[in-house]
């Protein structure tokens, strides 16, 4: 199965995501139009326009939920308000809080503008009441009391030297406020049902306000009387006065009267004539999508109604925002498409690769409308066509075609322009009898595609061959086949690499596989049983005769083609196994679960080499692109992520950083060998290998004068390089055979630089206190050897030797160095507690390394004798030189001895055995210290 020159994937690494940045509430558009600003739960998200990227994200700390926010005309400052009653001024650039004071406002504050001057900020709360805010000297100016209920309209007038403020409440009725008084001058009555919006002539004299009581009515603002009530018949949610000094005459202006355009739940937007209340202009609706019904325009949440409404005089183009969240830019005077911006996906059913390159991706979401992104701007397309969800995808081989399946029990097939970019809907059918669930295309060539439905049947459709040129027309598929299938709904269908056979998935926990050769009909092959639930996808191998299906038992399976037995079964996913695919020449499987992961599977070991976690829910969406280089995967978290695969990258990587590795340690080795000390330590430090280091510093203190080259060489690094070397240290400073190389540094370090300098090192303080214990603990073995080797010389200069002759008590013996002579030991008789302490820490502390402990050069090849063992070993095996003493008297001696010994046990419980260092053919004497 396994290509032998095919590398496995290991890992894949997010290249990029698609997460929504907008959630209803309020939007608005900066006054240079290069951003737009909107709430997401407890953020205000900052989108750049001409990337559609999210730039910045103001958040509270308190993580409660953003009511209303205002930017100021200018775009310097930005004014939240969130439900913990808080008013937080933001540098929004830099995403930080300037300024925060209480809202005063009883509940939290429904509205918010800034005027045309930046300076005055007005909230308009739950409560009723309406604050005036100095945003400059930073205190409250007005309080507005007199409105009915929650203020969700406030505006101040354009000419802001008639310090006018409108504001709109449940009542209906729109209150002009004189801030000179702080009184409510009128009450303009027209309305019936909520003001959404208002909009101002150039002048200032005239106004128009809309509402959801399907009216638009303009105001004379001198007499503050109404001029002209024009009836739009749909529930308006924004109005924009249209400029009277530039040729609208593309969208029915004709005359130089006042004209105004609606946004609201007909999802379309319309130009009306205020003189005569007539629509001169109604925008075009895409070819696949039907007019809002009478009966569906009552609907509060149909998905094309449009919620603002926004003009943009300076690039003379309209902003709307739709029910579904997307933001939408339209060219004037056309009202030309320029932009789309979806900002919320909902749950993700469905994703796939599309275009040359697969520069694209085409979504499922839980809507009728199908998405085309384009990865490297985020621009969005949004495809009408479905009347209901669409619930699965799948794409031609050349990946300009794709076809789609929805609740609305049709397919449809789509083209992509390859240098528009534009989609289009191409072809279409529509004869299920239920939700058609699930969709295959032909893998050859685009000849045919086969869907499955929830009426337990499939149907396979022919294309025509010139489909991706026909007209604009829809070609009107007709189905070639029809068979019922199974006994339950039909999850998944999917199309053999040669396009000959065809395997069903089916919630009756069974998989099918079909032949596909029959003119008119499709013929059972087998049937696949194992699954102890329904069968959510069914998969080919792309080189074998092998077939994956997943199940809602959490287990995926491989299947032989030929007997139609169970040759693996991948287990690991903690819930349903939702979709699966072939990767790496089919030698890999990838999965995706209810459990949000994704795991990797090496099909020949059944090891799941990685596990992906990116999304908080099921991962609907997953599907690997041509080249088999990236993924990408869709969850009902709302996330689109895109992987790349990064298992060849690591690979470059790593061997780049082998062979530059290398070369630098040849490098190093050669300055070692000219003594270049300064080069070679920096070059050793730039490794970041504490053990490179070490050689180098132990190196410089092998040479002449070694501590004045060590101190020069130290002195010369750069502050970054002391840093390190300080870092090193504290590790160096753990082993004893390496603290007398860290102290040394150490001594240099706190000796020439200021303690001020070594604090501001990156960790200094945590390195300082780590070198602190381990720096007692070797003082204390320093000490304690330091008293052996007193005490040792002592006994030298005492022992005498039985035998040799006289040459006066106090003559002192030949001291000839210990590293020329045998090794002696020193034992406490009563397993001494010091001393056998002493050994057992120093052990700990690897003293048998340190070149500072005596070295023990044993002719007894068995290391692991006790130091006991070995004196009285010594004792009774080795002769004294070429000494003539009879054993009589020498048993004598030692009888003696162990006498005089006894008598002084009574006085010192405490007893030395020494072992002299003498030469091969000495013998060893005990002596009662």
């Amino acid at each position: 199965m396994a290509n032998t020159n095919l590398h496995f994937k290991t890992n894949y690494d997010v290249s990029s995501k698609i997460e929504p940045f907008y959630k209803g509430g309020k939007v608005q558009i900066s006054k240079d139009e290069k951003y737009i600003f909107c709430t997401c739960g407890s953020r205000v998200n900052v989108l750049e326009i001409s990337t559609g990227k999210i730039v910045h994200s103001i958040e509270h700390d308190d993580q409660e939920d953003i009511t209303s926010f205002a930017l100021s005309c200018d775009d310097e400052l930005l004014v939240t308000a969130s439900r913990a009653l808080l008013l937080k001024q933001w540098d929004w650039r830099q995403a930080q809080c300037t300024r925060s004071w209480k809202a005063i406002h009883t509940v939290p504050v429904a509205s918010m503008t800034f005027d045309s001057t930046s300076t005055l900020l007005a909230t308009g709360g739950c409560d009723g009441t309406i604050k005036l805010w100095d945003v400059v000297k930073q205190y409250c100016t007005h309080n507005l009391k007199g409105s009915s209920g929650v203020v969700h309209l406030v505006q101040f007038h354009p000419d802001i030297s008639r310090l006018q403020l409108f504001s709109s409440s449940l009542d209906c009725g729109i209150r002009l406020w004189d801030l000179r008084s702080s009184q409510c001058v009128c009450v303009l009555q027209s309305h019936y049902s909520a003001v959404t919006s208002l909009s101002f002539s150039s002048d200032g004299g005239t106004m128009v306000s809309s509402g959801r009581d399907k009216i638009c009515t303009v105001w004379d603002l001198k007499t503050r009387k109404v001029k002209r009530t024009v009836p739009v018949y749909e529930a308006v949610e924004g109005v924009v006065l249209l400029p009277d000094n530039k040729d609208f005459s593309q969208i029915g202006v004709k005359s130089k009267d006042l004209h105004f355009i609606t946004a609201g739940s007909k999802g379309v937007l319309r130009v009306w004539e205020t003189t005569t209340a007539r629509c001169v202009y109604t925008q075009t609706l895409p070819s696949t999508l039907t007019p809002v019904s009478g009966e569906e325009e009552e609907k509060d949440d149909d998905p094309r109604s449009l919620t603002y409404l926004f003009h943009l005089p300076t690039s003379s183009r309209l902003a709307t925002v739709t029910a579904e969240h997307n933001i939408l830019l339209y060219q004037l005077p056309g009202l030309t498409t320029q932009q789309q911006f979806v900002g919320y996906n909902d749950e993700v059913l469905d994703v796939k690769f599309l275009g040359e390159g697969d520069s694209h991706i085409v979504v499922a979401t839980n809507s009728s409308q199908l998405k085309v992104f384009e990865l490297l701007t985020n621009s969005c397309q949004i495809l009408y066509g479905h009347t209901d969800t669409v619930l699965s995808l799948d794409v031609f081989r050349k990946g300009s075609l794709f076809a789609s399946c929805a609740k609305d029990r049709s397919v449809r097939v789509w083209h992509m322009d390859s240098d528009s970019g534009q989609v289009r809907c191409v072809a279409h059918g529509s004869s299920h009898t239920n939700a058609v669930g699930s969709i295959s295309c032909s893998r050859m060539k685009a000849s045919f595609i086969v869907s499955g439905s929830q009426d337990c049947t499939v149907k396979v459709w022919d294309l025509p061959a010139d489909l991706s040129t026909t007209a604009t027309d829809v070609y009107q598929l007709t189905a070639r086949t029809t068979e019922k299938v199974h006994d339950k709904d039909v999850n998944s269908v999917a199309v053999s690499p040669n396009d000959k056979l065809l395997a069903s998935g089916s919630q009756d926990r069974t998989a099918k596989l079909w032949s596909l050769v029959g003119e008119r009909n499709v013929a059972l092959l087998g049937v696949f049983r194992g699954h102890r639930r329904g069968v959510w996808t069914v998969c080919f191998s792309p080189v074998d005769q092998v077939l994956a299906t997943s199940s809602a038992d959490g287990t995926t399976k491989l299947w032989s083609l030929q007997d139609f037995s169970c040759l693996k079964t991948f287990e690991g996913h903690d819930a349903s196994v939702l979709k699966a695919i072939f990767v790496s020449r089919g030698t890999q499987l990838l999965t995706s679960g209810s459990d949000g992961l994704v795991k990797l599977w090496t099909i020949k070991t059944n090891e799941c080499v990685k596990t992906l976690d990116a999304h908080q829910d099921k991962v609907w969406g997953l599907h690997a692109s041509r080249k088999d280089d990236k993924m990408v995967t869709g969850s009902a978290d709302s996330n689109i992520t895109v992987w790349v695969d990064v298992t060849e990258v690591e690979m470059a990587e790593q061997q780049a950083k082998q062979e530059d590795l290398i070369l630098k340690q040849q490098e190093l080795s050669n300055l070692l060998h000219e003594k270049k000390y300064l080069k070679a330590l920096g070059l050793a430090i730039s490794l970041d290998q504490p053990h490179t280091v070490l050689t180098v510093i132990k190196a410089i203190q092998e040479g002449d004068d070694s501590r004045k080259l060590l101190e020069k060489t130290i002195l010369k690094l750069r502050q970054d390089q002391k840093e390190s070397l300080l870092r090193y240290c504290v590790v160096w400073n753990t082993n004893a055979r390496n603290c007398l190389d860290a102290q040394a540094v150490l001594q240099v370090l706190l000796t020439h630089l200021p303690p001020e300098e070594l604090l501001q090192y990156q960790g200094a303080r945590t390195h300082l206190e780590g070198l602190i214990p381990y720096t007692e603990k070797h003082m204390q073995r320093i000490g304690h050897l330091l008293q052996a080797s007193m005490f040792l010389n002592y006994m030298w200069q005492k022992m005498r030797v039985a035998g040799a002759p006289s040459r006066g008590q106090d003559e002192e013996m030949d001291t000839t160095p210990l590293a020329h002579t045998q090794p002696f030991f020193m034992i406490d008789k009563e397993k001494g507690k010091g001393s056998s302490e002493e050994r057992h820490d120093d052990s700990d502390s690897e003293q048998d390394d340190d070149p500072l402990c005596p070295v023990e050069e044993e002719e007894d090849e068995d290391n692991e004798v006790s130091v006991s063992k070995k004196a009285s070993t010594n004792n009774r095996r080795v002769e004294y030189g070429e000494s003539t003493t009879n054993d009589n008297s020498h048993s004598e001696s030692e009888e003696s001895s162990e006498e005089e010994d006894n008598d002084q046990d009574e006085k010192d419980p405490v007893k030395t055995v020494k072992c002299l260092p003498v030469s091969s053919a000495s013998q060893c004497q005990t002596f009662a210290s």
